[in-house]
């Protein structure tokens, strides 16, 4: 067995290293997601903290770990009679981000319930990791259905397998440890909220601890087993102080001042739920557990909140996370020392009335916009200040964009976007098992053994169901697909009213990205070339920086632009084959750079074409007199074009327009 890195000999990392203290103490805080750049000892410091819980008693034999001392009654391995038992370590389970729903919650084997009548139950990973700790690193890719499945276990301590009738249900307590990159996207703000603490790491900028970092590391790399005897003596110590805080901490005392404080704090955040309000509490008994004592101060609070609040406090996903310690001391302050018997009458608008400053970072959509610079016009000449063009423009504000989605039926990773065939939704058809049987047709699975039945020798009531019979369910459902943007910066979308609702809606498309898990990217065109601002990731809040800060001015490469995103699609697909695109061009179809730009862009706009690429043309121009340029390019690419205003999920003309549409030939996007 690999030797772990020692917890305690990890240089920094305080507010991770305590978080996962705190849920070694107490589990009912509900877990910790970890959140920060690649190579910050995310993973290492979560498999180091396996080697400091404590002992567990089980039941000898049985797979889900019961404790001897009081067995679960619904185990499947049951009935165990109280009393005896042996210890093992508490264990780590890692849930890898391509897990099936049956390797996480286990198994029936729906052949042998139908075709024998046994109710066999392969235990999944929620069973192994009963009483320890799961592990899922990059928690932000893993499928949807699987976090929130794995939520509800956390939440429940139990983990119930439903399949055609047959169900099975058993204990499921387990710390959660969840690791993420944000630069590889977010998870949905009501699954961040089920997380109990949050903690954001970075790598040290200071020399001396990078320097300590990499000694420590390749000492441990040389002789993991003589650098772990080295630091044997503190990693007892902290062992024995997770013992001591879990046998305190049914002492604990939280008085109302402390209450208040915590449901004050939520209140002045604007937190949503009352779960934050329980966590706190849970996170500042620990905190007085872990440091010995019995009743909970203010400065437990303050720690609670630093490590409750921050991921609580998104609305969507180009808000950073983040709490602003000001304003967390200024109501601690005011509400220090009340036990709920003040005749003071407190604020109801909170700390500080309605005049609190807010934070310093506030988000693209703050109000600290960027400062307009001189920018090249059409023809590649620096424009005069105050001729309407800038370097960068805030976009307007987004709105609900209406449905774009690829033709056809694919068979991409899950999402809301596309129809595909999936795992979860409606049924469909049957066929015939390739594998294990998952999700079975029963209607088929009976018209195939209906009339084999007298020759099997059944000739009254009941049906005799073999292998053969057994039909599996095709199912469809809808799938992310991969949106790139195809944004033209160039002078002609220059002026300032019309680049802003130009960036507005392209936040308005990212936002209905983000919504339906789909990977983007951000490919533009200005000048003289075609630059891939953001190539495809599932972070849409980094596309929304890029846009922010996206200049304009100069000539439009149209066809390097085109050319550029065709590129990007062919590497694309080598990497993630089953994932399909939809490419969004952002233009008012002028093409103004290099030789013959207006022929080179219709033969760039015809490989898209010729490959039956999903496009939509997002036609920006404007005023009285329109040239049509883009409807001609959507055209050429054989997709559909949309104005700005038809965009726009409650727009009266693209409803009209879908109505006309589908009386004539149906869309190749829409």
């Amino acid at each position: 067995m690999t030797t772990p890195f020692p917890f305690t000999a990890v240089v920094g990392q305080d507010d991770l290293r305590l978080a996962l203290l705190l849920n070694a103490v107490s589990p009912a805080v509900g877990g910790v997601l970890v959140r920060g750049e690649k190579g910050t000892a995310k993973s290492t410091a979560v498999r180091a903290l396996s080697a400091l819980l404590p002992e567990v008693a089980v039941v000898p034999g049985c797979r889900f770990s019961c404790d001897p001392a009081s067995p679960d009654p619904s185990c499947p391995d049951g009935p165990h009679e109280a009393g005896g038992g042996t210890g093992r370590p508490a264990r780590m389970v890692e849930l890898p981000v391509g897990a099936s729903e049956d390797r996480l919650v286990g198994a029936l084997d729906i052949e042998r319930a139908l075709a024998e009548g046994v109710k066999a139950f392969e235990p999944g990973l929620l069973a192994d990791a009963h009483r320890g700790i799961l592990y899922v690193d990059e928690v932000n890719l893993l499928h949807d259905h699987l976090v929130d499945l794995l939520l509800d276990a956390a939440a429940m301590g139990a983990s119930y397998v439903e399949r055609e009738g047959v169900s099975v249900r058993h204990a499921a307590r387990f710390l959660l440890v969840g690791t993420m990159n944000p630069e590889e996207g977010e998870l949905r703000p009501q699954l961040l909220d089920r997380f109990g603490l949050t903690v954001e790491v970075a790598a040290s900028r200071e020399p001396d601890q990078r320097v300590e970092v990499v000694r420590r590391r390749l000492a441990y790399d040389d002789d993991p087993a003589a650098f772990a005897a080295r630091w044997a003596g503190e990693e007892a110590a902290v062992r024995e102080r997770i013992v001591a805080a879990r046998a305190l901490l049914p002492q604990v005392r939280l008085g109302d001042g402390a209450l208040r404080q915590i449901a004050a704090t939520c209140a002045a955040f604007e937190v949503d739920g009352m779960r934050a309000d329980i966590v706190m509490a849970r996170t500042a008994t620990a905190l007085a557990a872990w440091a010995g004592r019995t009743d909970v101060l203010a400065e437990d609070v303050r720690q609670a909140a630093l490590l409750a609040l921050p991921h609580r406090r998104r609305r969507n996903p180009f808000d950073a996370p983040g709490l602003d310690e000001d304003k967390l001391d200024e109501t601690l302050e005011q509400y220090s020392g009340d036990d709920g018997d003040s005749d003071d009458d407190p604020d109801p608008d909170g700390p500080g009335g309605g005049g609190g400053q807010p934070a310093p970072d506030s988000g693209p959509q703050g109000d600290g916009g960027s400062t307009a610079q001189p920018e090249a016009g059409e023809d590649g000449q620096p424009q005069a200040a105050g001729s309407g063009e800038q370097s960068a423009v805030r976009a307007a504000e987004p709105f609900r964009a209406k449905v774009l989605s690829v033709p056809g039926i694919g068979e991409g990773a899950a999402g809301r976007r596309s129809r595909a065939r999936t795992e979860h939704g409606r049924t469909t058809g049957a066929r015939r098992p390739r594998g294990a049987l998952t999700k079975l047709h029963l209607a088929a699975t009976v018209q195939a053994a209906a009339p084999h039945q007298r020759a099997r020798g059944r000739s009254g009531p009941g049906l005799v169901v073999r292998r053969d019979d057994l039909r599996q369910a095709t199912r469809e459902g809808r799938e992310g697909n991969l949106v790139l943007f195809v944004v033209d910066a160039s002078g002609s979308m220059a002026a300032r009213q019309r680049m802003s609702a130009v960036k507005g809606a392209v936040m308005s498309l990212l936002l209905d990205a983000y919504q339906r898990r789909d990977k983007v990217g951000l490919v533009t065109f200005r000048g003289s070339a075609a630059d891939v601002a953001l190539p495809p990731t599932s972070s849409v809040d980094a596309a929304a920086a890029r846009l922010e800060s996206l200049p304009t001015g100069g000539r439009t490469p149209l066809a390097a632009g085109l050319l550029k995103a065709h590129e990007v699609l062919r590497v694309e697909r080598l990497r993630d084959p089953a994932r399909r695109a939809l490419v969004v061009v952002v233009t008012d179809g002028r093409a103004t750079g290099g030789p013959e730009p207006v022929a080179l862009a219709g033969r760039a706009a015809r490989l898209f074409a010729a490959e039956r690429t999903a496009s939509v043309v997002v036609d920006c121009e404007s005023g009285p007199v329109r040239l049509g340029l883009a409807g001609q390019l959507a055209v050429e690419l054989g997709g559909t074009g949309v104005t700005l205003d038809e965009l726009r999920a409650d727009s009266i003309a693209g409803l009209v327009r879908d109505v006309q549409g589908t009386q004539r030939t149906p869309r190749r996007a829409a």
